[in-house]
């Protein structure tokens, strides 16, 4: 009887230590996080003002109404370019589709800092679009910079190869017998694309849609170096509520209100994951 409880035990004690770890780290911070949210800052007694703060105080409504839009935006240029491109890369026979497709990995390479100010100095005022336009007596300044423009154009910089990544892996999967098969009974390419390759990569589309949404609504560094000084981005008006005005409880309902607002998202990929799709019920 011993040695049968025995061998049950052992998978849970396999995973213990990195279930332990992830309770210390993880839940309980979370946990933390959401009851300190309730309290009072001097009292310590339960109260929702922490909460009725962001969602009544003008500065922080904007705040979060442009998070959202930079984050909305973001997400749906970045699908806009990233689905037709893995397409492009994963059909494309050329030479130069799979010089693309090298490029494409570069970016996974070079440190979130650094590709910033690149971007920075070309896009500046006084950076390299200008200085090239003053040689043929232009004095460029498209005025990108320190804004919600520069926000977004840093964030396809860095969600585009991402998301192409993802989706040119699912398209990958799809076997050219299949489409060649189609090609055969007449198909068009509309109907390969929405018949055979759309339901294919829809998902694969969506995981990359889930991650691009989650990581933005909580940039820092992106949002810190090229944004505006109001409205901010959720991530620089946390990093204010808990390092420059110590207000930790009103942090705590800040971070919750981002978790919510992802778990959004989080909500749609699980429930398209979990239905069926039509052509997989027959």
């Amino acid at each position: 009887m011993s040695t049968d409880i025995q061998k049950k035990a052992i998978p849970y004690l396999l995973i213990l230590p990195s279930f332990a770890l992830i309770a210390l780290f993880v839940v309980y911070p979370i946990l933390n996080s959401v009851i300190r949210s309730f309290r009072h800052p001097d009292t310590g007694t339960f109260t929702l003002a922490n909460y009725l703060y962001f969602f009544t105080d003008p500065i922080q409504l904007s705040n979060i109404g442009y998070t959202v839009f930079v984050t909305v935006t973001t997400v749906l240029l970045t699908l806009l370019f990233a689905y037709p491109f893995s397409i492009y890369l994963r059909f494309s026979k050329s030479r130069l589709s799979r010089w693309i497709y090298g490029l494409n990995l570069l970016p996974r390479f070079v440190p979130g800092l650094v590709a910033v100010y690149a971007v920075m100095l070309v896009i500046n005022d006084a950076g390299v679009i200008n200085r090239i336009g003053r040689i043929f007596g232009l004095n460029i300044q498209m005025g990108l910079l320190h804004n919600a423009k520069s926000i977004i154009i840093m964030n396809l910089w860095f969600n585009i190869p991402f998301a192409t990544l993802i989706i040119t892996a699912a398209l990958f999967g799809l076997k050219a017998s299949v489409i060649e098969s189609a090609r055969d009974i007449g198909a068009s390419k509309l109907t390969i694309f929405t018949k055979i390759i759309l339901p294919l990569s829809y998902k694969d589309a969506l995981i990359a849609v889930t991650f691009v949404f989650m990581s933005n609504i909580g940039s820092f560094t992106t949002p810190y170096l090229v944004g505006g000084n109001a409205p901010k981005m959720l991530g620089i008006a946390l990093f204010d509520q808990f390092n420059s005005y110590m207000a930790y409880e009103r942090a705590a309902a800040l971070s919750f209100i981002m978790f919510l607002i992802c778990s959004i998202s989080s909500f749609i990929y699980i429930y398209v994951n979990l239905k069926e799709s039509k052509w997989e019920q027959r």
